[in-house]
């Protein structure tokens, strides 16, 4: 099976002498690990220090899905054992962040009636409990159980309902799941790669937490991570996460339309859309040619030569498919993306010349820009760009929230219900849901 992770190893490098928090991001064209020590955590400027980050090629993910156990496990433990190695240290399990299993949220809304009494944190946990009570996802993990606002009397924007008074308190949690197919083969490959599932991210939230300004997350924004096999987005306002969607059309259909259309391999084909991609014409392109390898070339076979226009007119049907996909997807789940909101592009396909014009004409926006993880500031070049932002993402979560209305233990148990709500000691103190209203709110 190649490169596979020593059981034995891992249990000796247990949390207990190395609290490090491990990230995975595994996605269709790479699989990256990021590794953070307990000494990472900057709160000076709220930025992270990034000790040990490895990333390989992905294999056995295609269309969003984990189509060959064996060959992810193997890529999996290649990745974490490279990041280690920076690190100085052994990780025992990680919190992999992904696309895969069909990735979808709702949001739940529930009241709680008061007795006149100001709000305590013993109302907050009622509130919580109500909600989680309506979760009903048949075939569905949820993943994460995020507060987008709570409600006085019918009042919404309240950011912090304790002490006020009234006769109803309003909760609404945004919800994400993913199949619960999906979750069970994950949780089977990072088992093969002896390592512990500890938590699941989704792509489009932690993503969007390392490249969004803290002013877009509150104004309101759009984050697009596009990756090979999918392309998700986060639409954020009011300092919450308002909505997810997902679409499984990414960059590598752009790749695979090039070796269709320039009858090359798909290795040559990626080497066009990485050398001389465009989703715009540029000057003199039809005059200029590119070459590539020819199709199951025998070596007696020269290399076909295009002009170089012609990748224009194949890469930029297919990505301005793709946002038109996910901005009828959005409005379909009564988003509404107005010219006063954010919009940044992630993911290793955002970088393609163009992309960012493309995505104003389909969005109807005056200025897209292109996110990077930049709380993460000591990032080596090479794990610096729009296509790392996930792995950034989940330590960023770690460090600074947002915090959930559930534990990631629980998550990864079992299916949630109302007894998973915050539980309230003699003291009157939430220790969950008043951290997690702190960082939220």
């Amino acid at each position: 099976m190649g490169l596979l992770r020593d059981k034995k190893a891992d249990q000796v490098g247990g949390s207990a002498k190395s609290p490090a928090v491990a990230a995975l991001d595994l996605g269709q064209s790479k699989v990256a690990c990021f590794i953070m020590k307990p000494d990472g955590v900057r709160r000076a400027d709220n930025t992270i220090r990034v000790a040990g980050a490895g990333h390989v090629q992905s294999k056995g993910v295609r269309g969003g899905v984990i189509v060959n156990m064996e060959d992810a496990a193997d890529a999996i433990a290649r990745a974490v054992e490279r990041a280690e190695r920076a690190a100085g240290l052994t990780v025992s399990g990680v919190v992999v962040t992904s696309s895969i299993g069909q990735m979808a949220s709702h949001r739940v809304s529930a009241s709680v009636s008061l007795s006149g009494h100001p709000i305590s944190d013993h109302d907050l946990a009622r509130a919580i409990g109500a909600a989680l009570s309506k979760i009903s996802l048949p075939n569905r993990r949820p993943i994460h159980v995020l507060p987008v606002a709570w409600s006085v009397d019918g009042a919404r924007g309240v950011h912090d309902p304790r002490h006020l008074q009234g006769r109803t308190l309003g909760l609404d949690l945004l919800v994400i799941s993913m199949a619960e197919g999906a979750f069970s083969a994950l949780s089977n490959c990072l088992e093969r790669a002896h390592l512990d599932l500890q938590g699941v991210a989704a792509a489009p939230l932690v993503t969007s937490l390392a490249a969004l300004e803290e002013d877009e997350m509150e104004l309101g924004a759009l984050c697009i991570d596009m990756g090979a096999g999918t392309t998700s987005a986060a639409v954020w306002g009011g300092r919450s996460l308002l909505h997810i969607e997902s679409v499984s059309v990414g960059g590598d259909h752009v790749t695979a339309d090039i070796a269709r259309g320039m009858t090359t391999s798909r290795a040559g084909a990626e080497r066009l859309k990485t050398l001389h991609g465009s989703a715009m014409a540029s000057n003199n392109e039809d005059r200029e040619m590119v070459e590539a390898p020819p199709r199951g070339e025998d070596g007696s076979a020269g290399p076909v030569v295009w002009p170089r226009a012609m990748l224009k007119t194949i890469i930029a049907p297919r990505v301005e498919e793709t946002l038109e996909l996910m901005r009828d997807r959005l409005r379909a789940g009564g988003m509404r993306i107005d010219p006063g909101m954010g919009i940044v592009l992630t993911g290793g396909a955002s970088q393609l010349n163009g992309v960012r014009e493309l995505a104003e004409r389909v969005f109807d926006h005056p200025s897209v820009r292109l996110g990077r993880p930049q709380r993460a500031p000591h990032l080596a070049e090479a794990a610096a760009g729009p296509a790392f932002c996930s792995a950034a993402g989940v330590l960023l979560r770690a460090a600074y929230g947002p915090r959930e209305a559930v534990s990631a233990h629980k998550l990864m148990a079992r299916h949630v219900t109302a007894a998973d709500a915050p539980r309230v000691n003699r003291g009157g103190v939430i220790s969950r849901a008043a951290g997690w209203l702190s960082d939220n709110f």
